[in-house]
């Protein structure tokens, strides 16, 4: 897509007071991909030079909003830790062509926000947090379960930049379970369920994608019965926050995701449970 509109390409490194019409580039996927009639300036990023994964001394993983799919997924295959094979997972849930998995950043799937965006299913359920900086140089950190707020909605301001994603070591060390459906062998997820069960308590979470307009994260002191799972779901999503596309009804999307939430909840459950 020509965007017609963009009169001017600037280095974020170069700093200049953020004006109407301005936007962050990353890797472009979804700027290009339709016309933008409101920008006027794009602000690059490619070239910050920022690292795109750093393991943290204390075990966390700090992903770059500029990281792209096909470099997370590279350093995925390098983890040794339980929850290392849902990279992998949610990085082909994307279903997308190499050139977009070398393109597309972790930064941009959160920041459009869509609700089949695998990038927020993975972290949401990593238990991330997302770092953004003002303007001002002023930082905050937002739970990625609370960054994403509606389809297409996401709470950050004005000229605020996602920065990095952080995943703690103790969510990397959880068993994780992995539910997609679509209704196309190569469609688009309209439901995605990732269970994880934390190794030092025995808590168990369950994030909710796709078939929700936001992420929704469920956490339990112990694996529930499947009765309490069924009436947290039901307690947690209301009617109008089940997602309604050409990918899949909210009457479909809300069954599947209680049938998967139940799977993974069998899967997870510690040895022994009857």
């Amino acid at each position: 897509m020509d965007l017609n509109t963009v009169a001017e390409i600037r280095d974020a490194r170069d700093p200049a007071p953020w004006r109407p019409g301005d936007a962050w580039l990353g890797g472009g996927t979804y700027l290009f991909s339709e016309p933008q009639p409101h920008l006027r300036r794009l602000v690059d990023l490619s070239r910050t030079g920022w690292t795109p994964v750093h393991h943290a001394p204390d075990g966390s993983l700090e992903i770059a909003t500029t990281c792209t799919v096909a470099q997370l997924s590279r350093y995925a295959r390098t983890l040794t830790t339980a929850a290392a094979p849902l990279f992998e997972q949610c990085c082909r849930a994307f279903l997308a062509s190499f050139k977009i998995w070398n393109m597309a950043t972790v930064g941009g799937n959160l920041c459009n926000a869509l609700p089949a965006g695998p990038m927020i299913s993975l972290t949401a359920a990593l238990d991330g947090e997302c770092l953004l900086i003002a303007q001002d140089g002023v930082r905050r950190r937002v739970p990625v379960a609370g960054f994403v707020t509606g389809a297409g909605r996401k709470d950050l301001a004005e000229g605020e930049l996602l920065r990095s994603v952080t995943l703690p070591a103790r969510a990397l060390a959880s068993r994780t379970a992995f539910r997609q459906a679509s209704l196309y062998g190569l469609g688009r997820s309209g439901v995605l369920v990732i269970g994880t069960l934390d190794p030092v308590d025995g808590s168990f979470a369950l994030t909710v994608t796709a078939s929700t307009v936001r992420p929704v994260r469920l956490w339990f002191p112990l694996p529930p019965t499947a009765d309490a799972l069924r009436t947290a779901i039901g307690g947690a999503i209301a009617d109008d926050e089940w997602f309604d596309d050409i990918h899949g009804l909210p009457e479909w999307r809300r069954h599947m995701t209680f049938r998967y939430a139940e799977e993974i909840r069998r899967e997870l459950r510690e040895p022994g449970e009857r």
